[in-house]
C-alpha cells in the first residue's frame, strides 16, 4: 500500500503547474502559477523565472515559501524556503528547450534563473486522509 508522501510525489509528477507564493515587502503571501521543470519526491520542486521577476526580489529579501499542487480533488500544500539559482551548470542541467522563448540566449542568458524550493512542513488532502506534518 503507497504512503500518502508516495502518493504526493507521484501526484507531483503529473501536474505541470504548481502554484508558488512568495511574500512581498509588504508581508503579503503573492501566489504565482509556475510550470514545474522537475521534483524530488514531493517536496523539493525546480521552478524557471527572470532573475529580474518581482518573485526573485521577494526571495531574495525574504526565503520563505508556500507551494501548492492540485489534481482530481487530492492537494498537497507545502511551506518551506525557496534558493534562487544562478550557477551556470545549474542552470545548464536544468535547460529545456522552450525556455528560448523567454531567455533568447540560451542557458548562458544573465536573466535565466533557477528557484529550488524545499519544503520543511506539509498538508496532505489525498483521498479523503488529511494530515499534517514536518518534512
Amino acid at each position: 500500500m503507497e504512503s500518502i508522501e508516495e502518493k504526493a510525489a507521484s501526484m507531483l509528477q503529473r501536474c505541470e503547474t504548481v502554484n508558488l507564493a512568495s511574500v512581498s515587502m509588504e508581508g503579503y503571501p503573492r501566489p504565482v502559477p509556475m510550470a514545474r521543470i522537475s521534483s524530488k519526491g514531493f517536496s523539493t520542486v525546480w521552478l524557471t523565472t527572470g532573475k529580474d521577476s518581482l518573485k526573485v526580489k521577494h526571495f531574495l529579501e525574504n526565503p520563505k515559501a508556500g507551494l501548492s499542487y492540485f489534481e482530481n480533488g487530492n492537494s498537497v500544500v507545502l511551506t518551506g524556503d525557496v534558493e534562487v539559482i544562478t550557477d551556470l551548470e545549474t542552470k545548464k542541467q536544468f535547460w529545456m528547450d522552450w525556455f528560448i522563448e523567454y531567455f533568447p540566449n540560451g542557458f548562458e542568458d544573465t536573466n535565466y534563473c533557477l528557484l529550488k524550493f524545499k519544503a520543511t512542513y506539509a498538508t496532505f488532502w489525498i483521498d479523503k486522509e488529511f494530515i499534517h506534518k514536518e518534512v
